[in-house]
């Protein structure tokens, strides 16, 4: 083939889907960690107890507010990942020969 940048971009393309449904894919685990890790200390389960938040100090308070972002934070690294693999297997594709 002669067209190695049309190729390339359409690597890109998958690989930049590949991405993007692995943070999809991932999301709802994400969400659960998130939940066990923001709710009430059971048995070996450790919390943060961050559902009654007036009797929890600032710190713990701020890392319940952390906590809680991950999830935004995570899925939406992970798809800005994939599209700029795709926009820079677009740009900086393959040689034209």
């Amino acid at each position: 083939m002669n067209n190695k940048r049309g190729i390339v971009v359409l690597y890109g393309i998958m690989l930049g889907m590949v991405i993007v449904i692995l943070a999809l894919a991932l999301a709802p685990a994400v969400s659960v960690f998130t939940d066990n890790a923001r709710a009430v200390t059971v048995g070996d389960t450790l919390g943060m107890n961050c559902v009654y938040t007036n009797n929890i100090s600032t710190f713990v308070r701020a890392a319940c507010i952390a906590t809680d972002m991950t999830l935004f934070y995570f899925v939406s690294f992970l798809i800005l990942l994939g599209g700029a693999v795709v926009t820079a297997k677009m740009v900086f594709g393959g040689e034209e020969q």
